[in-house]
C-alpha cells in the first residue's frame, strides 16, 4: 500500500496557481482549492481534534487562514504540505486552548466525509471499523496518508516523527487492520 495517492507536479502546480490567485482576492480560487483539498484537511483536523465539529470548525478556519495569507506563501515545497501544515497548526493551538484530548466516539467516526476520493458507504464503514482497531498515533498515520493523502515523509514532519517511525507505525497498522478485517470475514 505504498503512496495511495501521490502529489503530481501537475497538482502541485495547479495548488500554487489557485494560491497565488487567492492571494490576490480570487473567491473562485478558493472555491476550488476547497473543492480540491477539503478530505484531507477534514482527515487532518479530525485524526487530530478526535471530535467530529471540531475538525469542521479547524477546517472553516482553515480555510479563511488560507485566504488571508495566500499572498505570503511562496513556491518552495509542496502547496499541499503547506495546507496541511496551516491546519496542524491551528488544531494545536485548538487543543492548547481547549486543554484537552479525547478519543473519538463511533458516531464520531461516521463524520468522515462522504466524498472522500474513492470511498463508497460500504468503504467507509469498512475503514471506520479497521480504523476503530488501532491507537491514536497509527490511527492519524493511517488517516493522513490513505485518506489525506500525504507522503510519509511529509507525515514525519508534520507530527515531528522519524520518517521510518512514521513507515514502522503505517506498516504495522496496516498489518494490524488486515489481521482484523481476515478474522471478520
Amino acid at each position: 500500500m505504498e503512496d495511495l495517492v501521490k502529489e503530481p507536479d501537475a497538482e502541485a502546480a495547479e495548488l500554487e496557481r489557485l494560491l497565488s490567485n487567492i492571494g490576490t482576492g480570487d473567491r473562485e480560487a478558493l472555491g476550488e482549492l476547497y473543492t480540491r483539498t477539503h478530505a484531507a484537511v477534514y482527515a487532518l483536523a479530525l485524526s487530530v481534534m478526535a471530535n467530529a465539529h471540531d475538525a469542521e470548525e479547524i477546517c472553516h478556519d482553515a480555510y479563511l487562514r488560507i485566504w488571508d495569507y495566500a499572498s505570503s506563501y511562496k513556491a518552495k515545497g509542496s502547496p499541499m504540505a503547506w495546507i496541511m501544515a496551516v491546519t496542524r497548526n491551528l488544531c494545536l493551538m485548538e487543543l492548547r486552548r481547549k486543554k484537552r484530548r479525547k478519543d473519538m466516539s463511533e458516531d464520531e467516526w461516521n463524520a468522515i466525509p462522504a466524498d472522500s476520493r474513492g470511498l463508497d458507504a460500504e468503504d467507509r464503514a469498512l475503514l471506520q471499523w479497521a480504523l476503530g482497531s488501532l491507537d491514536g498515533p497509527s490511527r492519524q498515520i493511517v488517516l493522513l496518508h490513505a485518506v489525506a493523502g500525504l507522503k510519509h515523509r511529509e507525515i514525519a514532519k508534520l507530527l515531528g516523527l522519524p520518517q521510518n517511525t512514521v513507515l514502522s507505525k503505517y506498516s504495522r497498522a496496516i498489518a494490524k487492520m488486515r489481521a482484523g478485517l481476515e478474522k471478520g470475514e
